[in-house]
Order: C-alpha cells, then sequence, then structure tokens
C-alpha cells in the first residue's frame, strides 16, 4: 500500500511558483477570511541620492570607474531584504530606505579602504550580499550619518583556497552558495549548507547571520563550519583563525560570525568542507499528532541518529500542504492514513547523505529503528527536496491575491518546546484574528530545537504593514523568556529591542564596546543588531525602525 501512495503522489505534492489554483484561493477564503479586496502595486518612492561629490570622489578612487552607481535601478534593487514588510515596501506601501549610492569592491583591501573614506564623509554602510534578510538586516538605514551607501560585495566571488588534506576552503564573502557549490564541486567537496534562501543568499551573509541550513543535523549550522574569518574595519583588518580549536582566550571568530556588519564587513571565510555525497535519500513518513512527532525527533537527536534533513510539520501545517495540492490523490492518502489509525497527521521529511548506498542504507535502518511512523516513500520526500526554495515564490502568489503571509522563527529545550509553540500560536491568533498559524521543527539538537512559523491572513488593505508589525512584536513578546527571538534568521533592526531581554543590559554593553572599538565613528549598518554613536545601550531606536 505504501508504493501505491508514494506513487500517486509523484506529481500532486511539488509546489508550484504560479498563480495559485482555484482550490487554493478557495480554502484561504475559508479559513483566513480572505475577501477580494487587493492592495495594487505602485512603483515606490525612490529620493534623489544625497551623496556628497566628495564622497563619490573618494569612493571612486578605491573602486574604480563605473562602481559607484547612484541611477535608481541599482539603488532600489539594494534596497532592504526580502521580508513581508520589504515587499510590501517594494510595492509603494510605507517608506522604503533607499541607499544613497552602491558601492561594489574588487576585494578585500578595497573594502578597507572603502570604509575608510565613509568614515571621512560621514557615510553609513550598509554590506549587501544576496539581499536576503527577512529581519530588516539589509535596509539603508542612515542613523546620524550625511548619507547611506550599500557595500555590494558581488565581485568578492572568488574560491580563494582548497586544501584538501585538511578539508578546508576559503571562500570571498560575495559568492552566492551555488556557485561557491560549483567550484568546490570541482575538487570534489562540498559545504552541505542548503538553507531555503540557498538560491540568492551568499557566503558571507551565512556567516553574518548565523545561518542554519536545512540539512544542518549533519552538516552544522553555518558557525560550526567557520574555521577562520577575514574582517574588514574603520580602524583596519582583523583576522582570525590559525587551528581547529584553540585555548587562547575565548573564540573571538564567534565574535565575528553573528555581528551582522555591525562590527566589520567579513571579506572572506575560511570553512571546514566535506567530501560531495555519492548517494542522497529523502523520505516522507507520517507521525500521529505533534506531541509524538517532537518527541520522536527528541528521541533521534538524544540517540545521536537524526538524518542529516529532520523536519516535522505540525498538523496544521501538513494539512495546509495537503489543502493546497488538491487533487483527489490527497483525499485518497487521508483515507489511507485514517485506515492506518492516524488522526492528527504531522509530516515528518527525512533524508540521508552518504557515500554509497549501504552507508545511507545503514544510516537510515539507526533513524527508523523504534520510529512509530507511517511510510509514505520516497516520492514525497524526492518531491519535498525538488519544492524547497519555492517558499519565496509561492509568497509573491499568496501576496498577489491578497495573503498576509510571513515566517518567524524561534528555538527553545525539548521541555518548552509545546509551551513555546502554544505561546506564539495565541500571540499571532490575538494579534490577527482569523488566521492560519503553521509550525515545524527543522533543526534539532540533543538539549533542544528550533521552531518555524508560518502566518497566513487576509490582508488589512488599509495599513498592511502595521498589521504585521503588530502581530510580529506580539509574537516577539510571546517568545522572550522562552526561547531565543533568532535561531537563524539573526537580530536585524526588527529583533534589536529584544536583545537585552536575552543577553542582559550588561551583554549588550559588552557588544556596544567592541564597535566602539572597531567602528569608533558608527558608520557600520546603523540601527542593526546593536547602535553606535550616542546610544550606548545598543538598541535601535524608534527612528532607525
Amino acid at each position: 500500500m505504501t508504493e501505491d501512495i508514494d506513487h500517486t503522489l509523484r506529481g500532486s505534492w511539488t509546489p508550484t511558483a504560479g498563480p495559485l489554483p482555484p482550490h487554493a484561493v478557495k480554502w484561504l477564503r475559508e479559513h483566513t477570511g480572505l475577501g477580494d479586496v487587493r492592495t495594487p502595486a505602485r512603483a515606490p518612492v525612490v529620493p534623489d541620492p544625497v551623496l556628497s561629490d566628495a564622497a563619490r570622489v573618494a569612493l571612486d578612487a578605491v573602486v574604480g570607474p563605473g562602481y559607484v552607481r547612484v541611477d535608481r535601478d541599482s539603488r532600489l534593487g539594494r534596497a532592504g531584504g526580502l521580508s513581508y514588510v520589504d515587499l510590501l515596501r517594494q510595492r509603494g506601501e510605507g517608506e522604503l530606505a533607499v541607499p544613497d549610492a552602491v558601492v561594489l569592491p574588487a576585494s578585500p583591501e578595497q573594502v578597507v579602504e572603502v570604509l575608510r573614506a565613509c568614515v571621512e564623509h560621514d557615510v553609513a554602510v550598509v554590506p549587501f550580499g544576496g539581499g536576503t534578510s527577512v529581519v530588516g538586516g539589509v535596509n539603508a538605514l542612515r542613523g546620524d550619518k550625511a548619507a547611506v551607501i550599500a557595500l555590494d560585495l558581488a565581485r568578492l566571488d572568488k574560491l580563494v583556497e582548497v586544501d584538501p588534506v585538511s578539508r578546508v576552503a576559503v571562500l570571498q564573502a560575495g559568492l552566492p552558495a551555488p556557485r561557491a557549490d560549483r567550484l568546490l564541486a570541482a575538487h570534489g567537496l562540498t559545504l552541505g549548507h542548503v538553507p531555503q534562501s540557498y538560491e540568492r543568499a551568499t557566503i558571507g551573509g551565512f556567516a553574518a547571520t548565523r545561518s542554519a541550513g536545512q540539512a544542518s543535523s549533519g552538516y552544522g549550522r553555518f558557525e560550526d563550519m567557520v574555521e577562520g574569518v577575514r574582517l574588514a574595519t574603520p580602524v583596519g583588518e582583523w583576522r582570525l583563525g590559525v587551528a581547529p580549536a584553540s585555548a587562547a582566550g575565548p573564540d573571538l571568530k564567534q565574535l565575528v560570525v553573528g555581528s551582522e556588519g555591525a562590527l566589520g564587513v567579513i571579506t572572506e571565510v575560511a570553512l571546514r568542507v566535506r567530501p560531495r555525497p555519492a548517494v542522497e535519500r529523502y523520505e516522507g513518513f507520517v507521525v500521529d499528532g505533534w506531541e509524538r512527532g517532537q518527541a520522536a525527533v527528541r528521541e533521534l537527536a538524544q540517540r545521536r541518529v537524526l538524518a542529516d534533513v529532520t523536519r516535522l510539520s505540525d498538523v496544521d501545517e501538513t494539512e495546509v500542504s495537503l489543502a493546497l495540492s488538491g487533487g483527489w490523490k490527497v483525499t485518497a492518502l487521508k483515507a489511507y492514513l485514517r485506515a492506518r489509525g492516524v488522526r492528527q497527521p504531522c509530516l515528518l521529511i527525512l533524508g540521508w547523505h552518504g557515500a554509497s548506498e549501504d552507508d545511507v542504507k545503514r544510516r537510515r535502518a539507526e533513524t527508523l529503528r523504534g520510529l512509530r511512523s507511517v511510510s509514505l516513500g520516497t516520492a514525497l520526500g524526492e518531491a519535498w527536496r525538488h519544492g524547497r526554495f519555492n517558499g519565496p515564490r509561492q509568497r509573491d502568489a499568496l501576496m498577489e491575491v491578497g495573503v498576509c503571509v510571513e515566517t518567524l522563527e524561534t528555538a527553545t529545550h525539548w521541555s518548552k518546546v509545546s509551551d513555546l509553540r502554544a505561546a506564539v500560536r495565541e500571540a499571532l491568533v490575538d494579534a490577527l484574528g482569523e488566521c492560519v498559524v503553521m509550525c515545524h521543527i527543522s533543526h534539532a539538537y540533543e538539549t533542544g530545537a528550533s521552531l518555524y512559523f508560518t502566518v497566513l491572513a487576509a490582508r488589512d488593505a488599509t495599513d498592511p504593514i502595521g498589521q504585521w508589525q503588530v502581530a510580529k512584536a506580539a509574537a516577539g513578546e510571546a517568545i522572550t523568556g522562552l526561547g531565543t527571538i533568532s535561531h537563524h534568521h539573526a537580530v536585524g533592526a526588527d529583533h534589536a529591542p529584544y536583545l537585552e531581554a536575552e543577553i542582559g543590559a550588561l551583554g549588550v554593553e559588552v557588544l556596544a564596546s567592541v564597535k566602539r572599538t572597531l567602528d569608533p565613528t558608527g558608520v557600520l549598518n546603523p540601527g542593526k543588531l546593536i547602535a553606535g554613536g550616542n546610544n550606548p545601550a545598543g538598541l535601535a531606536s524608534p527612528g532607525d525602525r
């Protein structure tokens, strides 16, 4: 029976990137109160650049003619990230922060010189990679500076060095993830780091935000891969990392990793790499109910037999995935699960990477030993793998029909996982009213797990930005005290007000002190993570948000 279900799902589960089908719109109307009101997209207002002639001449002298761009399209293309609010602003809602220029250095040395020129001419600097931040991390905030530039690292796109004996590769920060993997593949190697932002994100962005890839259970989080880092600051260059482990004081690499461009601009990263897997196997399973599901993932983590990819969807996320797939095949699947005694289906995707079929077979057997689940075979797992980057495109389709659609994430210890999930759900429903709140675990550890929420609601046509900001604030308050404000999306501007509650006032002052040392005039990424200048607490002020 499993093989029959496996076959019937082959063509129905893969997400699409085109317009939403009628059955999906119908389902959304039934569950979110979605009407026919649309918010028409308008061209955003792009103010004239205010970069002084002297600053532009100085920057031209560093990066060369043609690499200081002030045209509308270049500036608009680096105006913010990919959050729901960013996309609304790019559609003409509210005020969009647009950089006064885009500067493209060609080397780490040029980055240092650009920073020095910006200090001299009172220009704020926002490092820009793939532009995939969803927490305001690349918004062009100028703080108290005369102007602001987007420092686009696209020209820093080289694989600098590969040490196959040590399995360490040095990559420049502007290298996009897919190209990094292609370059490493020529050496038989891979990073194994594949977040949903993979298609656009860069090596420097991964390091600056402490990214976590979908295969983190097998390859680790990005900070686990970092062996060394090269950082450009206004007071000079800083290099860290000389050995795989050290007792020479606190690990300052980890101070730089996750610093979001507020302490300096990451220009190169030395990374642990691994042999490319010869075999990859992805499968879909269903467990009955969230409590059983998260307990099963906890057991796998604590037995240290997690699959490289381990992703558990709650009942709501599973239901939405089934509903938006539509068709008789989904009806057949639900009937099959009921016959197997599953009343609250929670989808579990497991993926194993290995050097051989035997290697994958052995690891799979270890993972599945004692796991109480219904197997749906490889078609479901492969469909998830092939569609795993479609989320942003699906969001565009949802926005087109008037849906407020956004994500947020956190993490906590296993004893608090269900309490945290319930608290965030309650906060979002209270703030948004009729809505759908989905949740999944995609990163698991011996001591706890991440929780990733996706929210669907009918968009407020009057104040769509305020609608989500109120809901996000409610969720942030619910998270505070139960979990971290960010497991892998970083702090940016959106989460800065919650930083002190997590690391304490003394912790914030430690970061602010480091920033004052590395960035004395506060030109680096104002309003993100911590702020310089006259704000010793290091938090983003309301005017920066």
